[in-house]
């Protein structure tokens, strides 16, 4: 898809420094590199977005995160950096110091990211603006969410009553159902007037960025997986740290 005009906008990478599932995940070694430094060689690759800001709590991640080259204008306030802390705390903390009217919010537990897909995603935003109330970026799941169970009193349970007035609905063939959709944080989009006018990060017509499957991290074993991916595949992210770092 061809775009007449270019459309530039900032990015902000959120990055606290009280992970649990891996602690100082965010700044983790990943094939040689800090986690963190993925998304923000991502973010400068990437001709649409013209600054790259961090925004965490850490003076430990915000010294690496200006080592990579992002801003870090601002330090977050412990309350906005909490385990319960919500994506709009994030935002209108940094919208309130930041003159923009959108941002892409990059998260760095999705470090391997396409800058070429990066700016068609951006496009598309600035293209269909009025028409949604923020972009989120997604994938398929494997399984449609008809298919998942939970587990009550030690059953299993489907999620939902019931599908299309059938009771015993997760049983039936997958393709009866729509396709699920996953959001992976490669590459989010919100509004200024978004986030002031409804105290939510979105909204509630929020338009798709169709992605790859890609591996987000929030686990051990999914640095490990990372590994092996970059080992297998490598990436222009990685080339870029190695040959300017």
């Amino acid at each position: 898809m061809t775009w007449i005009i270019m459309n530039r906008i900032t990015a902000v990478i959120p990055a606290r420094g009280g992970s649990k599932g891996v602690p100082g995940k965010n700044i983790k070694n990943l094939n040689g590199f800090p986690l963190i430094a993925y998304s923000i060689v991502a973010c400068k690759l990437c001709d649409q977005i013209d600054r790259v800001v961090v925004s965490t709590d850490s003076k430990e991640i915000a010294d690496v995160a200006k080592y990579y080259g992002a801003d870090v204008p601002f330090m977050r306030p412990s309350k906005y950096a909490q385990d319960n802390s919500k994506d709009y705390d994030v935002l209108k903390h940094f919208f309130d110091l930041i003159d923009v009217e959108e941002v892409a919010y990059m998260r760095p537990t999705t470090p391997l990211r396409n800058p070429n897909q990066l700016s068609e995603h951006i496009n598309f935003f600035f293209h269909n603006r009025e028409k949604m109330s923020g972009l989120r970026s997604m994938h398929e799941l494997p399984e449609p969410p008809y298919k998942v169970f939970k587990i009550e009193n030690g059953l299993c349970k489907g999620f939902f009553k019931d599908y299309k007035g059938i009771k015993d609905y997760t049983n039936l063939p997958r393709q009866t159902f729509p396709k699920g959709y996953q959001p992976n944080g490669y590459i989010d989009i919100c509004k200024r007037e978004q986030v002031y006018s409804s105290e939510s990060a979105f909204g509630t017509k929020i338009m798709p960025a169709i992605t790859e499957n890609v591996t987000e991290v929030d686990m051990e074993y999914e640095f490990k997986l990372l590994e092996f991916q970059l080992s297998l595949n490598g990436s222009p992210l990685l080339e870029t740290l190695q040959r300017q770092f």
